[in-house]
Parts: C-alpha cells; structure tokens; sequence
C-alpha cells in the first residue's frame, strides 16, 4: 500500500461529470506527470486500486486499459502495468512534436572556430553550479567501488605490465575482453583488430587522420557531436552537413544526393543512439549505409559510444557488423559506462589499421597501462552487464524526467527528441530564439547548457535549439534551473 499512498484523489478538480474510471485513470496519469511513477516503475496493482478507490474491479481494469490507450502505461504479463516512454507525436497527454528536419546543405564548408566550447568546458569543472551542458554521467550513475576494486586487482596481479609501456595495439587482455562485448553488436573480431586508445575523441581523431588530407570534404550528421567538429576544424577538413531524422538518424537519400555533388572522402555517423538526437537507425538501413558507401570506396567512420546504452536493454547492431570489405572504422570508448575520466577507448579501423597504429604510435606513444588492466579486470566480471542494466533504467528514467520538466516550465510549442538511448536531449525553440544569449545568462546564474549553434559548422545554424544532459542528478535544484530556464525563454 506505499504507492497507494501517494493516490490522493482530488474530486473537485477532476469533475463529478467523468466517469469513474476515467476519474481513477486521471489521478494516475496525474501521478506520473508529477514524477511520482518513473520511467519502467510497475504502478499499483488492481488489487491495491480497488482498495484504494473504493471502486469495483472492472473499473480499474477500465482504468488500466485507458491509461494503456492514453501511452501512459505498458501491460506486462504475469508482472501488471508500468510506466512507459510516452509517444511525443500525441499518444500520451502533454506530449510534444519531435524537432525538424534540416534541410540539405548546399555545399561543404571550414567549420567556424568553436570558441565557445572551451568555456563551456572550463566553466563544467565547477565543482558548484548546474551542468546540463557536457554529456557525461555524473558519478553516481558510475561503478566506482567495483572500479576500485579492478584497479586493485589490477596492481596486484599485472605488476610488469603495467610497468611497461602499452604500444599500439594495447593490452592483449583488454582487447580480448572488448572482442567478446562486440559480439554482442554482431561483430565477428579478433583481438588483433583491435586498437586501445585515448577516449573514442581520439580514435575519431586517428581515422580522420588515416583517411582524409587537409582540404577534403567529410559528410556528417546534422545535428552532429561538437567534438567531431573540433576534429574537422584542427585537421584542415570541410563539414558537409547532411540532414537526420530525430527517429531513423542519417538521410541516406541525403547522402547518395551528396556523394553524386561532392568529393566525399569520408563520412561519420553514429547509427546507434545519436548525439544530439539519440535516434537509433533501423538495422535494414546501417546496412544500407554501409553498401552504398562501400560501393564508392568512401570509408565509414562508425561512433558507437552510445551502442550499448539503449533503453529497450537489446544490444543494437553496430554498422560495422555489414562491413565485408574494412571499409568501416569502428570506433568507441567506456567514458560514458564505466568513468569518463579513465580515457579508455578504441577502434576497429578494418583495412586501415596499420596506417591508424602508426598514427597512434607517432602522437601519443602509448596509452596508460594500468587504467586498460583495470577495465579489462572489471569486464571479466559479470557485474558490467548488472551495472549496464541499472544504467540504462537510470537513464531512461532521467530523460523522461527532463523532457517532463521541460515540457512542463519552457514556452508553449517547444519540440523535444525521442531518444531510443543514450542521456542527452535536443531541444527546438521557435525560430528566433536565441541559445547563446541564453547560455551566457545561464552560465552567470550557475547552470550551464550546450547552445545548439555548437551542433553544426554553421556558426549561426541550430541558435533555436539547445541540448540538456540528462544524466545529472535529479533534484529539486535541478527542476528549479529548468524552471529558470524557462522563465528566462518566457520573458525573452
């Protein structure tokens, strides 16, 4: 009876017109718009409703198929109903239209110096403050007393090895672990396929490097990761934006558009739970992609950081599992499920791994020993896979409950994505609303978010949206900087 106790039905604002089941159905439905029931919580039984409501049993089974029809709720055999994701095309009250689709970029361009990412970054190490700017997961969504525990496991059983100097490819035991994890995305590796590197930032940065000259012309995503801006924007490269759909990802008719235009030496994209949008491409589609690039000899850049973060718990496919030619770069990292912090990444970079282990060697040497040992002894523990389930409910939880609070305190006609995983979300403002005026007046405030200009080489493209990381700990202060940042938008 302890969630019945949060049912306090008030009579005089649902109205004695409705009928009953339809008044049990709106207290519930009130219940979870409040953040009482979360994201994947079961909601009372029929038993406890009953009791509760002082109703029959037929209206509650009324109850429950209307909240079922409203997409507040999900059946579950055997188990009862649990809170769902609610469909932002109208299924479920309160709901929102997804963002737009850019239109196609006429032709490549420099990317726009990015200056202000450097002080998004500086003002993020604050250890006071909001951050809702750098996607990261705060420690709490964190392994860290199993983590202490591998890196004790690790000095104490791999003393030489770390000692010593981990050259390209990295550590023979770390790279087997990650073989077995990618079987789970339908890919058929050997550890010799495999290269550690510092953070998957440094493995887009090693593949760009392998397959482009300063000058080239890459096709990304639009919106797309402001890191991989950065990347384009040091190495001398042109962006040619190609637009996303907020559900299904990458335009592939965008891109076959392009590549018939323009001297598309690479393309990147993340098929899987996209950043900004985390939209998650149909599998019929990665393969697709990844032919229709194979044919023109243009090699794939797959960021698959987010791969194994969806909320649905099944594993989606990574592009590179279609990849029959190693025409596909592969490239991924632990910092957003293990700890940012560590810089464990890697790549699969198929038939350029020996220009990409040189690359490697030439900047950086060697990647440190004793973090790869570590997450090597915390994967041959079956308490990832635990951590891995807890993380994705955690963080499906907490992007409903930001799109809840943004849909609740930002202006009317705000348009929010649908992300299938991952913990960010991309907001759309009216047209003529401007972000980086906004980020500037959050930032003086303490509350920090990523002004959506960052999200494209166009320094003026994306001003009306924003993206919010989720993964932050959800707290009253965090409700009140969303309030805030409404009623900013309100009165501007």
């Amino acid at each position: 009876m302890k969630n019945c106790a949060c049912l306090r039905m008030n009579e005089a604002a649902t109205g004695m017109s409705k009928k009953r089941y339809e008044e049990v159905a709106e207290a519930v439905a009130g219940r979870i718009r409040q953040g009482m029931y979360a994201v994947g919580d079961r909601i009372p039984g029929t038993r406890d409703l009953v009791e509760h409501f002082s109703v029959s049993v037929s209206t509650i089974m009324a109850a429950q198929r209307l909240l079922e029809r409203q997409g507040w709720v999900e059946a579950r055999p055997r188990s009862g109903y649990y809170v769902r994701r609610r469909n932002q095309e109208g299924a479920a009250e309160g709901g929102a239209a997804l963002p737009k689709v850019t239109g196609f970029e006429s032709a490549p361009t420099l990317v726009d110096t990015q200056q202000t990412i450097m002080s998004l970054v500086q003002a993020t190490q604050s250890p006071r403050g909001m951050n809702f700017a750098m996607a990261a997961p705060a420690t709490q969504f964190l392994p860290a007393a199993a983590m202490e525990k591998a890196f004790r496991a690790a000095l104490r059983e791999s003393g030489e090895e770390i000692e010593a100097y981990s050259f390209p490819p990295g550590a023979l035991r770390l790279r087997e672990a990650i073989v077995q994890r990618m079987k789970d995305a339908w890919c058929d590796l050997e550890p010799d396929d495999i290269l550690i590197t510092n953070g998957c930032h440094e493995a887009l940065t090693l593949a760009l490097r392998a397959v482009t000259q300063p000058g080239d012309v890459v096709a990304v995503e639009s919106p797309t990761y402001f890191g991989l801006l950065q990347v384009i924007d040091a190495l001398g490269l042109k962006a040619l934006e190609i637009p996303a759909d907020p559900k299904s990802g990458l335009s592939l008719e965008a891109l076959q558009l392009a590549l018939e235009q323009w001297p598309v030496k690479a393309c990147v994209a993340m098929p899987n739970f996209s950043n900004p949008l985390g939209c998650l491409m149909p599998d019929e589609r990665k393969e697709q992609l990844v032919r229709l690039l194979e044919v023109r000899g243009v090699p794939l850049i797959e960021n698959d950081i987010y791969g194994e973060l969806g909320f649905s718990g099944l594993r989606p496919r990574a592009a590179k599992s279609y990849d029959r030619a190693g025409g596909v770069l592969y490239c991924s990292s632990f910092s957003k499920s293990i700890a940012p912090g560590l810089r464990v990444g890697w790549m699969a970079p198929g038939r350029w791994l020996p220009q990409v282990g040189y690359l490697k060697f030439a900047s950086t040497l060697a990647c440190p020993s004793l973090p790869q040992m570590a997450v090597a002894h915390y994967l041959a523990q079956a308490d990832f896979d635990r951590h891995l389930r807890r993380m994705r409910h955690e963080f499906a939880v907490h992007v409903e409950r930001m799109t809840t609070a943004v849909l609740r305190h930002f202006p009317p006609g705000v348009r929010v994505s649908q992300p299938a995983g991952g913990f960010v979300l991309w907001v759309e403002l009216a047209e003529g609303r401007d972000t980086v005026a906004l980020y500037r007046k959050a930032l003086a405030a303490g509350v920090s978010i990523a002004p959506g200009t960052l999200f494209s080489g166009d320094g003026d493209k994306y001003r009306h949206c924003l993206r919010l990381n989720c993964a932050a700990p959800w707290t009253a202060e965090a409700e009140d900087a969303i309030r805030q940042l409404g009623g900013w938008l309100r009165a501007g």
